[in-house]
């Protein structure tokens, strides 16, 4: 099955597309402070009004059921401390798709892809 088509089963009579879940988790990213977008300059503003083919450019959604695995590519603002950040998101990303899918996420690979300078 491919990425942007899998379908995991919540509970019994229940699914979450693996689009639904690059939703959830890339505005979840973008909530914290210090993450400028998603790679490809989607804002938790643009990710709400994008269509999923545009939000696979940042967020991938692999794993079967019971073991999910995302992997995010973020564009961060200048002068924050990436290690902290990151740790950050892969949190809030964790505590979001696991509170609201009742899932098990066990890893969140985060690439930065760029440093935004707002003085540009």
């Amino acid at each position: 099955m491919a990425e942007d088509s899998m379908v995991f089963m919540v509970n019994e009579g229940v699914s979450v597309a693996g689009e639904v879940m690059s939703i959830i988790a890339g505005l979840s990213a973008t909530e914290i402070d210090g993450v400028d977008s998603l790679a490809g300059n989607l804002t938790n503003d643009m990710i709400t009004k994008s269509s999923p083919s545009k939000l696979a450019k940042g967020v991938k959604i692999t794993g079967d059921d019971n073991n999910i695995k995302i992997k995010m590519a973020l564009n961060l603002s200048y002068g924050y401390e990436i290690p902290k950040l990151c740790e950050q998101v892969q949190e809030k990303v964790k505590s979001t798709i696991e509170s609201m899918t009742g899932m098990s996420v066990s890893t969140i690979d985060i690439k930065i892809s760029s440093v935004i300078n707002e003085k540009d």
